[in-house]
């Protein structure tokens, strides 16, 4: 868990904002009892959860990919190939939408935009990265771009209550 403090109160008020600003159907799925709280929701996404990123193309369709998300300081990053696809997509509509799911138990969907990391300028982010992958990961820093997904909703689901969850 990287979260300070500060990083799960946000996290907290972004969930609270998401559920305001849901839809009847997610509500009747997403009853408060099956919500995560922040400290919960770090709690259940250590190390690398395969997120299905979706992008947007030029003509506005969607397009979904598997890529390894890391939840680090309370906001889904991941990385992938400078010569991917999703990158140039990025690079024209910073629009994403993930979802990671663990079958039919765990599900935590996020909609935001998507801005690269200066690995530079993120020692912590750096060092969370060779903590998880090992020190063979600074060959990949170089050729990988790494994004943050800045959250305008993010939603989790539980099948097992809040006070359940590990």
């Amino acid at each position: 868990m990287y979260e300070t403090d500060e990083d799960l109160a946000g996290l907290q008020a972004l969930l609270d904002r998401s559920y305001e600003h849901a839809g009847p159907h997610l509500l009747e799925i997403h009853t408060a009892e099956r919500r995560l709280t922040a400290g919960e929701l770090v709690g259940r996404l250590e190390g690398v959860c395969v997120l299905s990123l979706a992008t947007v193309t030029t003509d506005g369709r969607p397009l979904v990919g598997p890529v390894d998300g890391i939840f680090y300081r309370g906001a889904f990053c991941f990385g992938t190939g400078a010569e991917a696809v999703r990158v140039r997509h990025m690079a024209r509509n910073p629009a994403v939408s993930g979802a990671y799911t663990v079958g039919e138990s765990l599900a935590v969907t996020v909609h935001g935009e998507a801005h690269e990391i200066d690995l530079s300028d993120e020692e912590g982010f750096a060092a969370a990265c060779r903590q998880i992958y090992g020190p063979e990961w600074d060959g990949w820093a170089g050729v990988a771009p790494y994004y943050r997904i800045r959250a305008r909703a993010l939603f989790t689901f539980s099948m097992r209550g809040p006070s359940d969850a590990s």
